[in-house]
């Protein structure tokens, strides 16, 4: 099914896009991480970029996961999810490489994540981006979530923004 782009042309979706589990810490997630670390150092503080934080001992079987979407069997982008509570759920490091935007990746990354969130059960997922992440904030608009006061370490952060979406 065509998806629209962040300019709101109708793309095809990628052929092949492939999302699964994957170690945190294989060489094409460390990459991943890297070019989204990376791409946030250009917009954010160091105090106020939180993906970092996160660990393998968070998503480790039964408290989270860490997928990997592929094209053609190349690794294009990456999610995260964490349990916080035995209801709620936290997406993080979602990344998708600039050349492969607008083709409905995130929206597979994201479809994964909640319904790994389901199989933990997860009831609501929730998650932070920063304010300078448009195409991020319009992908979690179209897929249902609600912006929602931040919590936590995100609470204090003039450019965070949080999110919200009951399962």
């Amino acid at each position: 099914m065509p998806r629209r782009s962040p300019s709101g042309s109708i793309s095809p979706s990628l052929a092949r896009v492939k999302v699964e589990a994957e170690p945190f810490e294989s060489p094409d997630a460390r990459r991943l991480i890297a070019a989204l670390d990376e791409h946030l150092a250009s917009r954010y503080p160091a105090e106020q970029r939180f993906g970092p934080n996160l660990k393998p001992a968070q998503i480790a079987p039964g408290l989270g996961t860490f997928v990997i979407a592929r094209a053609d069997g190349r690794a294009i982008g990456c999610g995260a999810l964490r349990l916080l509570d035995e209801t709620t759920a936290e997406v993080k490091r979602m990344f998708v490489e600039p050349a492969q935007r607008g083709r409905g990746v995130g929206q597979e990354i994201l479809d994964h994540l909640e319904a790994a969130a389901a199989t933990l059960g997860a009831r609501r997922l929730v998650l932070e981006t920063g304010v300078f992440q448009e195409d991020a904030i319009g992908l979690y608009l179209r897929a249902g979530f609600s912006q929602v006061g931040c919590w936590g370490e995100y609470a204090t952060s003039p450019t965070s923004v949080c999110y919200e979406k009951q399962l």
